[in-house]
């Protein structure tokens, strides 16, 4: 039993001095031999100061002749229209100096007061009042270009349902709440 003990032994110190002259006589070359070709350090980045503008608000000249940079004036703007005063009929009872013509070919678009404008009744007996501008011959709706335009809810409820809404209520709560369809909220 002692014997073997001591054939370990010896065994595993033959094995290192095996491996410790192996890595002696094993050919290699010197770290030294070897030359180190030596890495330049790049200079820091320098960042220049001036300012950049953001990319999607910057644009370039079409042609050579938009980029000379001619300057355009604003034009100021044109006086309203002549003031119209209805002479056939009697007095206009409905108040439409706070509303004006949308169309875009209109000349008394978004002028106001100027009494271009008369009440034509609700079209299909709806809440909204039907207004006619008398200079371009066109029919709109009171409430073109708001939130209520095109809506068949009444009035007050959606209100409390936008209230409900900017409060944080999510839109099927604001549903159930109303009892009207999610879609109707959205």
């Amino acid at each position: 039993m002692v014997a073997n003990l001591v054939f370990y032994q010896l065994a595993l110190i033959a094995l290192l001095g095996v491996f410790l002259m192996l890595s002696w006589v094993w050919p290699s070359e010197p770290a030294a031999a070897r030359p180190i070709p030596p890495t330049p350090v790049p200079p820091p980045r320098k960042r220049s100061t001036a300012p950049k503008p953001f990319a999607g608000l910057t644009h370039t000249p079409h042609c050579e002749a938009c980029a000379q940079g001619v300057v355009t004036r604003p034009q100021a703007p044109c006086p309203p229209p002549p003031r119209m005063v209805p002479t056939r009929g009697r007095p206009r009872h409905v108040d439409t100096s706070r509303h004006f013509c949308p169309h875009p070919t209109c000349a008394y678009r978004g002028w106001v007061g100027l009494g271009n404008l008369s009440a034509n009744g609700h079209p299909s007996g709806g809440p909204w009042q039907q207004l006619h501008c008398t200079a371009c011959e066109s029919y709109f709706l009171e409430t073109h270009g708001t939130p209520l335009h095109g809506k068949r809810v009444p009035t007050e409820l959606l209100v409390w349902a936008v209230g409900a809404l900017a409060e944080g209520l999510g839109i099927r709560a604001v549903a159930r709440v109303f009892e009207v369809d999610p879609h109707t909220v959205r």
